[in-house]
């Protein structure tokens, strides 16, 4: 053969031309698909970050609002034991003279107290007794447990979307390994399990919520 002279083309089929055409259509639209799972993967990472701190926020708060309630409790009992001792005593002046000093949150409970005929223990054990701090106590440690069960559930999903970016990955592989056998069947055997995955990976993907 002179120098001049090519070796001849090998003649392409339109089968491997439409082939190929899908492989290259299969690889755009996955590195696409793979760019967004990999950027809500990191939206949901840093949601649950924040998520995770307002939680630790509202615990301590809820603590906070617990050591209010209890020293509430403790100014309460400190007082109630001062009345029941006047009352004992039968000194109704000191025992009137203590009731007023009664915190408005005691209060209620003492009244409904004497109202029920003093059949229970106290005061304190009344329903109605609520200290100042409790309620807020009880309310923040709610949204904690709340907010720390989202932050778990973002976790969760931006592993999800991480486990997609890497089913997305067998895609890529197998698009491109399409075009590298010999044996027509064998790409084509690729291709098709590379687009079986690939539709198999976007249902799952749509079921995903979507933070932007």
């Amino acid at each position: 053969m002179s120098e001049s002279e090519t070796p001849p083309r090998k003649e392409r089929t339109w089968p491997t031309e439409l082939r190929e055409i899908v492989a290259v259509f299969m690889l755009s639209v996955t590195a696409i698909l793979t760019a967004w799972c990999g950027f809500e993967s990191s939206k949901w990472s840093g949601e649950m970050s924040i998520e995770f701190s307002q939680a630790s926020s509202d615990r301590i708060q809820s603590l906070n609002a617990s050591n209010d309630a209890r020293e509430a409790r403790s100014i309460d009992l400190t007082i109630y034991a001062q009345w029941v001792d006047a009352r004992a005593t039968g000194d109704e002046k000191l025992a009137s003279y203590v009731e007023a000093r009664f915190t408005p949150a005691f209060q209620v409970a003492f009244d409904a107290w004497q109202k029920g005929g003093e059949s229970t223990a106290s005061p304190f054990a009344e329903p109605s007794y609520v200290p100042a701090g409790q309620a807020e106590a009880d309310k923040l440690s709610t949204k904690a447990d709340a907010t720390f069960n989202a932050a778990l559930q973002s976790n969760q999903r931006g592993d999800n979307y991480s486990l997609l970016t890497v089913l997305f990955a067998l895609v890529l592989f197998f698009s491109a390994m399409s075009s590298r056998n010999r044996y027509p069947w064998v790409d084509w055997f690729l291709l098709g399990l590379a687009i079986v995955i690939a539709i198999a990976g976007a249902v799952i993907l749509a079921s995903y919520p979507v933070l932007i």
